[in-house]
């Protein structure tokens, strides 16, 4: 193993790190509640995104699933903790899976989607009601625009920071 390999693992693992560490704190610094659920919508999913589109699949997914569990732990919604892990973690995985085969718009909204779909089955598991897991649904599809919306934005940032200029 040359120096430079080294070099290079690790600068990910520390990238990696910094985006659990975004993705953490866009969710609990910028919350919304969701009217009649226990959930509120937030800014994490810009960092899920920025992460896959930085790391790539298997970094970017680690990054939002410790991310986003981290903050449901840390903001007093832990009880959540599990199903962010895993819902994070496909929504993430499958985003950055697809942004190497399509567009970044595209595989951004295919990751929302699975979002999505992973707080409805979860929220009707734990809500007992089709009706009331329902109602996030479109709260959590604004969450996942204004994502990519704020991720695609602050890619140049990013580019910057991550060419070291």
């Amino acid at each position: 193993m040359s120096p430079h390999s080294s070099d290079i693992r690790t600068n990910k693992l520390v990238l990696t790190a910094l985006m659990v560490c975004l993705v953490l704190l866009g969710t609990i610094l910028f919350r919304i509640p969701v009217p009649m659920t226990q959930g509120y919508v937030h800014l994490g999913d810009a960092m899920v995104y920025t992460g896959v589109l930085l790391l790539g699949k298997k970094q970017g997914a680690v990054a939002a699933a410790l991310g986003s569990s981290l903050a449901d732990v840390l903001g007093g919604f832990a009880f959540w903790a599990p199903w962010s892990f895993f819902i994070k973690f496909a929504m993430a995985f499958a985003a950055g899976y697809l942004v190497e085969k399509t567009s970044k718009i595209v595989s951004m909204t295919a990751g929302g989607l699975i979002m999505c779909t992973g707080y409805l089955i979860a929220e009707r598991v734990m809500y007992g009601s089709w009706a009331i897991a329902a109602i996030g649904l479109p709260w959590n599809a604004g969450q996942f625009a204004v994502g990519i919306a704020v991720a695609l934005a602050m890619q140049p940032l990013f580019r910057l920071i991550r060419s070291g200029n």
